[in-house]
C-alpha cells in the first residue's frame, strides 16, 4: 500500500522530490525494491507531524508535502489541491502555514470517528476539526482528507510546539497549529467512491474488493 501511495504522490505536479519516512525497516526495504528512496527516523514520534519534520530538517525546500500512507488510491491532483491552498492569502495579505483539503461527507460517515470533520470559515480558514459531528447537526462540516502542504520553517517550528489540549482531547495533531493561533486553509476536493482512507480492518477489506473486482480503480491524474 505504501508503494502505491509513493507512485501516486510522484504523480502530482511540481512535485521535485518524494521520499518515505519511516522507522520500519520492512518498509523501506518494500520501497527500495521498488524503486523509491526512503529515510528512517526515530520510533519514538508520537505524530506523523514529527516525524516528517525529522527529515525535512535535511532538505532545501521551501515546501513540504506530508502525504500519509494510507491512501492507497491517491488522486494526484489532492497534492496539488493542498499546494495550492498554502498559497493562498487571507484578508490581510498574509499567506497560510499550512494547505490541506477536505471533501464532502459521504454517506454514513458523519458519526463515525474513523472520519475527521473539519468546518471554515467564508474564505475556507479552517475554524475547528473533530472526530464528532461539526456543527452539532453535521449539515455543514466537511471530511477532512489527512493531506498536509507545510512551508518548512513552519513544520519545523510546530514539531518544537508542546501538544496542545485539544489536539490531545481529538488526538488530532492539526489542533496544533490552530490552538498557536496559526491559519489552515482548506482547499474543498472532490472524492469519488475510491478516496478510502484505510483506518480499520473494513477499511483494508474495501481496498482488496477495489483492486480484486476492477483491477485497481483510475482516478484523475494517473492509472490505478
Amino acid at each position: 500500500m505504501v508503494v502505491r501511495v509513493l507512485e501516486r504522490a510522484r504523480a502530482a505536479r511540481g512535485v521535485d522530490r518524494v521520499l518515505v519516512a519511516t522507522d520500519d525497516v520492512r518498509i523501506r526495504e518494500a520501497v527500495e525494491r521498488a524503486g523509491g528512496e526512503a529515510r528512517m527516523t526515530a520510533s519514538h514520534h508520537l505524530s506523523g507531524t514529527d516525524r516528517i519534520a525529522e527529515v525535512a530538517r535535511d532538505l532545501d525546500a521551501e515546501v513540504v508535502v506530508n502525504v500519509q500512507g494510507d491512501l492507497p488510491f491517491l488522486d494526484p491532483a489532492y497534492v496539488e489541491a493542498a499546494v495550492g491552498a498554502l498559497g493562498r492569502a487571507s484578508g490581510n495579505g498574509e499567506p497560510a502555514v499550512l494547505g490541506t483539503i477536505a471533501t464532502p461527507l459521504g454517506e454514513g460517515e458523519m458519526r463515525r470517528p474513523q472520519v475527521v470533520k473539519v468546518v471554515c470559515d467564508r474564505d475556507g480558514r479552517a475554524l475547528y476539526f473533530s472526530r464528532s459531528p461539526i456543527p452539532s447537526d453535521g449539515a455543514r462540516g466537511l471530511r477532512h482528507i489527512g493531506l498536509y502542504a507545510y512551508r518548512r520553517d513552519f513544520l519545523l517550528d510546530l514539531a518544537r510546539m508542546e501538544p496542545t489540549p485539544l489536539e490531545l482531547a481529538e488526538r488530532l495533531e492539526q489542533l496544533r497549529v490552530l490552538e498557536n493561533g496559526h491559519r489552515i486553509q482548506v482547499a474543498q476536493v472532490e472524492a469519488g467512491e475510491s478516496m478510502i482512507e484505510v483506518d480499520t480492518r473494513e477499511d483494508l477489506e474495501r481496498v482488496r474488493r477495489w483492486v480484486t473486482e476492477r483491477s485497481g480503480p483510475r482516478v484523475g491524474g494517473g492509472d490505478g
